[in-house]
Parts: C-alpha cells; structure tokens; sequence
C-alpha cells in the first residue's frame, strides 16, 4: 500500500541543525520525499494546523503552548511517499513524549524532555517533528501545507527495488 503522509521539523530542529540528519534517516527508509518547503508560519496557519481536537484531547492551554512553539521559527514541511508511508514514518520519529522515545528513533536520539518538565515550566514539548498520525490527518495536513501543483512524482531507486 503506498501512501503519502505529512512530516513537518519543527522550529527547534531548524534551529538545532537537525534537518539533514532527518531527512536522510527517512531517505534511507526507502521513503521519497514528494514536496518540501521551508515556511515560518504566523498564528492563524498554526489554528489550522493544530485543530480544536488537539484542544479537546489535550485543553486549551495545551493548544496554546503548541502554537506559540511552531510559530517561533521556521518549519521544514514535507511530504513522503512509500509503502505504509504513515506507520513507517511513525516508528522513525519515535513516541510523542521525547524520554519514552525509543534510542534510534528521532525523538529518542536527540530529545529528552518529559511532559512532566514541559508543564513545569510551562512551554510545549520540545520534540523536534511533527508526523501525521493516521491517514485522515495526512490528508488534512498535506492539503493545508501543499497545493497540488506542489506535489511531485518521480522515479528513484526505491522504485526498481522495492515497488
């Protein structure tokens, strides 16, 4: 099943120095990368982008600390395509929560704070990426990051080998 799946790097993996070394963990996943853009986002895109389930899920405040994050620097956007593109993406980021992410993961090599700090001093999670969580979600954000003259198909090596 090939699929197309949202990916951002958040502000704090621009500033880090990260986006390279991110970028080749999917390429080396045999993921293809269909569109990307650097973009630095104001207030308004980031409601779209953090929607009012986020706010049901997680409160008000919540939402809130997430939108001042995105908005504090640029975002590398992306779209990646491959088998079970969604899922695979998912595993290489690793869990939401940077201390319970497993080492080899994204999260888990170069994040570690915890919810529990983050509450304490009252800023969102630092984690690095942003990955779409299932397919409704991919959709909706590829969609609202990307136009469809953004989106492009082409043969890599993945093609020959995997496909």
């Amino acid at each position: 099943m090939i699929e197309r799946t949202f990916v951002a790097i958040k502000p704090d993996g621009v500033q880090r120095s990260l986006v390279g070394e991110v970028l080749g963990r999917f390429e080396k996943a045999g993921l293809k990368i269909v569109a990307m853009k650097m973009q630095w986002i104001d207030k308004d895109f980031a409601l779209k982008h953090y929607t009012e389930d986020i706010e049901k899920r997680r409160g008000k405040k919540v939402r809130d600390l997430l939108m001042d994050y995105i908005v504090e620097g640029p975002v590398i956007a992306m779209v990646l395509e491959g088998i079970h593109a969604i899922e695979i993406v998912r595993k290489i980021v690793g869990g939401t929560e940077p201390k319970n992410a497993l080492p080899g993961t994204i999260r888990g090599d170069f994040c570690h704070a915890s919810y529990d700090y983050a509450d304490k001093k009252e800023l969102a999670i630092r984690n690095i990426i942003h990955a779409s969580g299932n397919k409704e979600d991919a959709e909706y954000e590829i969609k609202l990051w990307f136009n469809d003259n953004e989106l492009h198909s082409y043969k890599n090596v993945h093609d020959v080998h995997i496909f």
